[in-house]
């Protein structure tokens, strides 16, 4: 890893947090999202969304996704967010991918949910380029209310470097599905280009925004992000540089390592507060990361549950400083026991 930056294993008895499986059996959970009355919405990759109210698995679905929608390889139902005035509108934001004429797209839409079920009230952004692999997912709302969309290059990396293209970037929409004035590209909902297969973003308190990245072979990245930012993919990987381009290099990378990471969260408060956490999906393991006083240095990373839940898609922070975790070992990719996938909550011992 590149910085000099520390590495140390630690355990699940060592941690500051009590650590409880609340649900299992579920079919690859790709997201989550947490309402303020703490019912936790989760998507499955195959196409649901399943709400925990109170601890309990509610047993119909909010929702199964019907055609156009398909999953396929990595692609499928896979990010969710609240609107911000969710308790008054009830909408809600996820990402999927469908087929069109021989092709596949990735698309954001959103649902309004009435009485625990759903349905589709409009498209906020269509024909995101998508593929078998390296769909990217995420969806967050930033901390300017708008909304962020992680791409992949659907495996065509050269699309990733292609500003007439929204696979492989981050994308900033309204929540209406409009550009923004403010965006850097002039009616472009692009914000950052140059990446391969980002799975996560998140802010810390300053409103630095980070994210994920996969690297082609190992050298999975995690970026600062600034806004019309080129992280350098298929160009360069890890920290290779070209002197003619402006390119953004990553806080760290994972060298010959892979650990495939995916969701990511910054911590706001509890033991773990100013850290930035990221679910490793190969390298079956939680990061814990240390950042410096600003927040535009990893000084410290220390793994934990290596190869005790098998591979981590999700990580989220409740607002009660919970921890929420989900594993993908139903992927096609893992090794699955009989009660997986499994949602994981770290409790803090305050």
């Amino acid at each position: 890893m590149i910085n000099n930056v520390r590495t140390s294993q630690i355990t699940s008895d060592e941690i500051p947090y009590d650590v409880e499986i609340i649900a299992q059996n579920f079919n690859i959970p790709w997201a989550i999202a947490i309402s303020d009355e703490g019912r936790i919405y989760v998507t499955e990759r195959t196409g649901a969304i399943y709400i925990i109210d109170h601890g309990r698995i509610l047993p119909e679905p909010l929702i199964v996704l019907e055609a156009p929608f398909v999953s396929v390889g990595e692609g499928g139902l896979m990010g969710i967010v609240l609107d911000p005035e969710f308790t008054q509108n009830h909408y809600i934001y996820v990402m999927h991918t469908y087929e069109e004429g021989n092709r596949i797209y990735n698309r954001v839409i959103r649902l309004v949910e009435e009485d625990n079920r759903a349905y589709i009230d409009e498209i906020i952004i269509d024909r995101i380029p998508g593929g078998r692999v390296h769909d990217g997912g995420r969806i967050k709302i930033g901390p300017d209310e708008k909304l962020y969309i992680t791409t992949g290059d659907g495996g065509d990396s050269s699309l990733s470097q292609d500003l007439s293209s929204t696979a492989g970037k981050i994308l900033r929409i309204s929540l209406d599905g409009s550009i923004p004035a403010d965006n850097p590209f002039p009616g472009s909902p692009i914000y950052s280009y140059g990446h391969r297969n980002p799975e996560g973003i998140d802010w810390n308190l300053n409103n630095i925004l980070y994210a994920s990245d996969h690297g082609a072979s190992a050298h999975d990245e995690i970026n600062m992000i600034i806004e019309g930012g080129n992280y350098g993919w298929p160009l360069v990987q890890g920290d290779e540089d070209l002197e003619e381009l402006d390119l953004q290099r990553p806080l760290i990378h994972s060298g010959p390592v892979t650990w495939a990471p995916s969701g990511i969260a910054f911590v706001t408060q509890g033991p773990w507060e100013g850290k930035l956490l990221v679910a490793n999906l190969r390298g079956e393991q939680l990061l814990v990361m240390t950042l410096n006083e600003d927040g535009t240095r990893i000084e410290n990373v220390e793994p934990i549950f290596t190869n005790q839940f098998g591979r981590l898609r999700e990580v989220i922070e409740a607002k009660d400083g919970s921890i929420y975790i989900t594993t993908s070992n139903m992927d096609g990719r893992g090794n699955p026991d009989r009660t997986d996938d499994k949602i994981i909550r770290l409790e803090p011992r305050f």
